[in-house]
């Protein structure tokens, strides 16, 4: 084992992927201080990614959160690329690329093989196995999961996962990197969708069976959690926010993972992703946007 990394040593922060979750991720390591490599497989998706950082830290300046001239110095640190090798460059690194385990695999090794020795790997997975993917590299004592919540420049909270091989000082490094990020982190072990997924998506499935079932509407659903639970969004809202096809992927996960039938996919779920109502993204799920 490589030792001596600190949140001081880490400088210059690599996120993979530029979309809804790395370009949040790429957003509050740069607003941070840090220099950000943000890499993505095509230069439009990086454009996108950009447009969106750009976009969020105009709502930051209007709120009056952070100054234009802030603004502009953290969009200064973000460094975009479609080259692996610029990742070589990293004292940290953060994959946030989409929640499949092949992308997510070939990716991993692609960074594992460009970055130093010491440097510590994460995943932004929401559920996939961190001990699975850290045995994918040769880094797996410095690999751990990182998972951010979406938004990401708004959720205080990152979920911070040690796989079997996470060692102690990665746990401690991460920690505390999260909380110089303003973050609020909640150190879990490994296990299938961890804590936030594993309590939150049965939550959601079984919403969805309601209203297939015809117990309630999605409105009248979302209404009893939002009054009588206190829930600042509805748990069919929230799918939608999140996309029906990810909650679909995660409720896969648990499948799999746990064998038990009470986290098979509501049929309902599937057939709105099989028609192509994924939420918000699509503009329509359980509800039209």
């Amino acid at each position: 084992m490589i030792c001596g990394m600190t949140t001081e040593s880490i400088q210059t922060v690599a996120v993979l992927g530029a979309g809804t979750m790395g370009n949040g991720v790429a957003h509050v390591f740069a607003r941070a201080g840090y220099e950000v490599i943000l890499r993505d497989v095509e230069q439009r998706f990086l454009d996108r990614g950009l447009e969106t950082i750009a976009k969020n830290l105009d709502r930051e300046v209007k709120k009056e959160k952070i100054t234009a001239a802030q603004k502009a110095e953290t969009l200064g640190r973000l460094k975009p690329t479609t080259e692996m090798a610029s990742v070589a460059a990293a004292d940290f690194c953060v994959e946030a690329v989409p929640e499949l385990v092949e992308l997510k695999t070939r990716v991993l090794k692609e960074a594992d093989a460009t970055l130093r020795a010491g440097v510590i790997l994460a995943s932004n997975t929401s559920s996939i196995s961190i001990t699975r993917l850290a045995a994918e590299t040769r880094r797996a004592d410095r690999f751990i999961g990182m998972h951010f919540f979406n938004p990401v420049p708004v959720m205080a909270l990152v979920e911070v996962i040690r796989g079997r091989a996470t060692s102690d000082e990665t746990f401690a490094t991460t920690m505390a990197l999260c909380e110089k990020l303003g973050k609020k982190p909640v150190g879990v072990n490994d296990a299938p969708g961890f804590v936030s997924n594993r309590v939150l998506m049965p939550m959601i499935n079984e919403a969805a069976y309601a209203v297939m079932e015809g117990v309630a509407t999605p409105e009248a659903v979302d209404a009893v959690m939002k009054l009588g639970m206190n829930h600042p969004m509805g748990p069919l809202e929230l799918a939608d926010l999140i996309g029906l096809d990810v909650c679909v992927d995660i409720m896969e996960v648990l499948h799999r993972g746990l064998g038990n039938e009470k986290y098979a996919a509501c049929p309902l779920l599937k057939q709105h992703v099989a028609a192509g109502r994924l939420g918000r993204k699509s503009g329509q799920g359980f509800y039209k946007y």
